[in-house]
């Protein structure tokens, strides 16, 4: 993977065995230009000069979205998402597990918490959502994958830095375990895009054109990720 520069944007380029190029802005708003290796430098800083105006676009609707990041503070009263609904925290002093949903609240351990630091609780946090999200993410790929027509391999819940998901050449399918803080209908849009990529591995008309047989509103629900998935963090 290699950084350039032109002029006011500064991109990385990722090659790959793809037909085709694409151009993705990341969560954390770098530039990834995804092409593949017979397209050189100088056909993808074409590329990139041909989308600018898109490319500073899509940056400013970054920075919007991003300006609604939030910071959790681990006490009662906080809130949490979880499938698109937000839970009130409670901590309690004994529990066997260290985060349980019970009664309509998160149960956390308040041993959990040491000192200034809460990375015991946010870890807490991160095993829940990965635990209860393989079983349900596998069940929604396993739902929609015969819609698409294709046969995924494994279904795994876990960090996956600045992506929402993933689908390697081998067609094993890994998923944030943020996205299960997201309404169920978001999480469909996530798990029929990874799908549609066996189809299509970049981001073309032809792309969008099988997720919309699937998921007709798909719009609607990437809208919603753009607006509010940078408030989907701990």
């Amino acid at each position: 993977m290699n950084c350039f520069q032109d002029r006011d944007l500064d991109y990385r380029i990722i090659r790959s065995r793809r037909r085709t190029a694409d151009i993705v802005i990341e969560r954390d708003g770098s530039i990834v230009v995804r092409a593949p290796h017979h397209v050189d430098d100088a056909g993808v800083a074409q590329l990139v000069d041909a989308r600018r105006y898109w490319i500073h676009r899509s940056l400013a609707e970054w920075r919007e979205a991003n300006a609604s990041r939030v910071t959790r503070d681990y006490r009662s009263g906080e809130s949490f998402p979880y499938l698109g609904r937000n839970y009130r925290l409670s901590l309690v002093a004994d529990q066997p597990e260290p985060l349980l949903l019970k009664n309509g609240r998160f149960l956390l351990r308040r041993g959990l918490l040491t000192g200034d630091s809460p990375h015991a609780a946010r870890n807490a946090f991160r095993h829940f959502y990965q635990h209860r999200g393989e079983p349900r993410l596998a069940q929604r790929v396993a739902h929609h994958a015969p819609l698409v027509g294709v046969r995924p391999g494994t279904v795994t819940v876990r960090d996956l830095g600045f992506r929402w998901a993933s689908c390697s050449p081998s067609g094993n399918l890994a998923f944030h375990w943020k996205c299960l803080m997201a309404p169920l209908t978001v999480i469909d849009y996530l798990v029929v895009h990874e799908l549609c990529h066996f189809h299509h591995r970049d981001h073309s008309e032809d792309f969008w054109n099988e997720v919309d047989k699937v998921l007709p509103r798909y719009r609607e629900r990437r809208a919603w990720l753009h607006r509010h998935g940078a408030g989907l963090d701990l």
